[in-house]
């Protein structure tokens, strides 16, 4: 009998053994927590107003409430990195995301709103945290395009969950569609029940030894390329969330009936395949030329219903900021994890999150006058995000390749949307 090691068959269509079942689970747990548990409220949001009479500001501040509670989820995930290898901790967020969507419509009361909000957004991050580390984990020595596809699910969340809403609306109020939407999130949580976590790390290996009569090699000093890259991201994160929470708000605002939503729809289509594609096209070209191309491009998307009205307008404008706003993410922590800056995901994911909480409430003052304001605001943050990546260009250090040191996610990952 031979004593080497047999791997097991790998079945095709996604079955257990297929590195495409680890993809499709993880997926599913993107499509219930990011695509509905955190994306839902976008189409909703236009029913609250009409039917719960929410008012503009009481929205933003809803929706800062869910971006409060998905940072408090990241940092958990951070300081605690035993909660991204549990099992419990993924079902129970589960059960949480699906009770916590469930319960929006049994009150009218904007501070149990703001509670609930608060929930969904930390049971989201948790599980958008066990699952990118179980995908990037065990997918580590597949073909990078096959994590691009799993963080597609968080675009098929978004254009399933839209889809409902916009089915909904033709025949039913703000409260069938949150349940609707809970209903969906725990359909989609069925697959993501089995996901395997990731294991335990090993043991990081010791740094190289210098050579005789020589120094050891130690990474370059690579400070101000991440000042730029961080300085971008925030950025980013304050512009992309006004568009991501208001974008079908805004739409129906000028063009009223199902076009906001069934933009959205469109939006999450589009985002379906967009951590693959710029995944692909970051090992192509320089990532910063990348990412400045993916923020001009979604800047111009952003400002487009804004500008120009009519339906044509607001096809593009979704299209455009679906297909950019993953794809950002996955061009940004990558330029940072090549970087090897120290604790490079966690400070640009902190960054990140803190822009989203801002968004918001930048343009809360906006909103007395409706929606265009804001998406002009945000359009313009978004291009000093790609001004700031216009500056990481200079220079950039493309081949970093000292002794002993790896890449904490692998080129394509993202730890933050």
């Amino acid at each position: 009998m031979s004593d080497s090691i047999q791997r097991p068959s790998v079945a095709p269509g996604g079955l257990p053994g297929s590195p495409w079942g680890h993809v499709l689970r993880a997926a599913a747990a993107l499509a219930a927590a990011m695509g509905v548990g955190r994306f839902v409220y976008t189409p909703i949001l236009p029913l609250m107003h009409a039917q719960a009479r929410l008012t503009a500001g009481a929205g933003a501040h809803l929706a800062t409430a869910n971006y409060v509670g998905y940072l408090v989820g990241a940092l958990a995930g951070t300081f605690l990195p035993r909660l991204t290898r549990s099992a419990a901790v993924l079902r129970g967020s589960l059960l949480l995301l699906v009770a916590s969507l469930a319960a929006m419509p049994l009150t009218r009361t904007t501070a149990v709103w703001l509670v609930l909000r608060l929930v969904a957004g930390a049971v989201s991050a948790t599980v958008f945290v066990i699952a990118v580390s179980a995908l990037l984990g065990r997918l580590r020595e597949h073909p990078a395009h096959l994590p691009g596809w799993g963080f597609g699910g968080i675009g098929a969340g978004i254009a399933l969950s839209g889809l409902l809403v916009l089915v909904l609306r033709g025949f039913a109020d703000w409260r069938a569609a949150w349940w609707a939407s809970a209903a969906l999130a725990a359909l989609l949580s069925v697959p993501a029940w089995t996901m395997r976590t990731e294991s335990a790390p090993a043991t990081a290996a010791p740094a190289a030894a210098p050579a005789a009569g020589g120094r050891a090699r130690t990474a370059p000093r690579t400070h101000r390329w991440f000042g730029a890259l961080f300085a971008s991201y925030t950025l980013e994160g304050v512009g992309y969330i006004i568009a991501g929470t208001f974008l079908v708000a805004a739409i129906d605002q000028g063009s009223p009936g199902r076009l906001g939503t069934g933009a959205w729809v469109l939006a999450g289509v589009a985002a379906v395949p967009s951590a693959a594609l710029w995944a692909w096209l970051g090992r192509r070209w320089s990532r910063p030329d990348v990412l400045l191309a993916a923020l001009v491009v979604q800047a111009a998307g952003i400002a487009l219903p804004a500008l120009v009205e009519g339906p044509a307008a607001a096809l593009v404008s979704a299209f455009l900021f679906g297909a950019t706003f993953i794809g950002v993410s996955t061009l940004a922590l990558a330029a940072g994890t090549h970087l090897r800056f120290p604790r490079a995901v966690a400070l640009l994911t902190a960054g990140y999150s803190v822009g989203q909480i801002l968004g918001p409430l930048a343009v809360e003052p906006l909103l007395r006058q409706g929606y265009r304001q804001a998406l002009v605001l945000a359009a313009l943050v978004v291009l000093a995000a790609a001004a700031a990546a216009f500056v990481l260009r200079v220079g950039f250090p493309h081949r970093m390749d000292p002794p002993g040191l790896q890449e904490a996610v692998p080129d394509g990952g993202v730890v933050s949307a």
